[in-house]
């Protein structure tokens, strides 16, 4: 995996997402996205997710998008 704390938000999201196992609650999600060295913009970004299960990435980056509008290309 490349440094993720480097690369851009929707990159960071796309390497930490697709590293979980599904279905994934908030806190996995979060506690993958420490382990991997994220931004503290994603720790952020995921932390402020709702708790649920999701089922996969598609779930997780749908809602992502609709909460931070179209700026993070996903």
């Amino acid at each position: 995996m490349s440094a993720v704390p480097a690369e851009a938000i929707d990159l960071q999201i796309s390497d930490v997402l697709g590293a979980v196992r599904y279905p994934a609650n908030k806190d996995r999600l979060v506690d993958a996205a420490r382990d991997a060295g994220a931004s503290n913009e994603l720790l952020a970004i995921l932390d402020g997710l709702p708790e649920q299960d999701y089922a996969g990435v598609d779930d997780v980056t749908r809602l992502i998008g609709s909460n931070y509008g179209p700026g993070l290309g996903l």
